[in-house]
């Protein structure tokens, strides 16, 4: 006879596995990370570790999607929020997020030393996916009331929504490579500044938003990650 399977006792094994593998990076750093390690952590033996995951890989993949949706349950309230004004859902979107991030700056500086290595590209493509399907929905909400408004000069929430969701993604990229640059010294604060910049331009005619609307990092925030 099958053995059934208990959903709730599978996700929280499954969970653990996650836990152990987000306190070793920020400990020991992704690179370093060995599976050995995370079945000490866990008390655990190799094949249940592959009974929930394929490889590392994917285990950095289940670490990521952990951070998606902790990160979408912050900055969903705010989207929804009947007595806030299109505009400052969009600030407060992106000022929350923000302060996600900043409350998670070991894990996320672990994550950012490997994010372009070649065996993270299966997973760098999982998060695209991953934050296109969580945040679309909520700036099409945002956007549709902000052309409700009359703030917004769009035609389409949805695909406008869809079109600011893949320059954002694709402005995270570029801070990702402006982190790493600025840790190498090749950069200097000015560059990065003058870049972000740029694409914060992008976005407020996108929206046909007037100069100076889309919420940019503050000075402080910015020196906390590009130095």
């Amino acid at each position: 006879m099958a053995r059934t399977l208990d959903p709730t006792a599978y996700a929280l094994r499954r969970d653990s596995f996650i836990d152990a593998a987000q306190r070793l990076i920020r400990t020991k750093g992704y690179e370093q990370l060995s599976v050995e390690e995370i079945l000490s952590e866990v008390g655990a033996s190799k094949g249940a570790f592959y009974h929930y995951f394929d490889s590392k890989e994917s285990l950095l993949a289940a670490v990521v999607d952990r951070m998606v949706d902790a990160a979408t349950v912050t900055m969903t309230p705010i989207a929804m929020d009947p007595e806030l004004g299109a505009v400052e859902k969009l600030t407060g979107l992106f000022t929350s997020l923000a302060q996600w991030k900043g409350e998670r700056t070991d894990l996320m500086i672990e994550l950012l030393r490997v994010w372009f290595s070649d065996a993270n590209a299966i997973v760098r493509d999982h998060l695209r996916r991953g934050v296109q399907a969580r945040l679309t929905p909520l700036l099409a909400t945002v956007i549709g009331q902000g052309k409700a408004e009359g703030v917004f000069t769009i035609t389409s929430a949805e695909h406008t929504a869809g079109v600011l969701v893949a320059l954002l993604l694709g402005t995270n990229e570029i801070a990702i490579r402006l982190f790493l640059a600025r840790r190498a010294g090749a950069i200097s604060f000015r560059d990065v500044e003058c870049t972000l910049a740029a694409h914060a331009e992008a976005f407020e005619r996108v929206l046909g938003l007037p100069p100076g609307s889309w919420p940019s990092l503050d000075r402080k925030t910015m020196r906390l990650w590009f130095g």
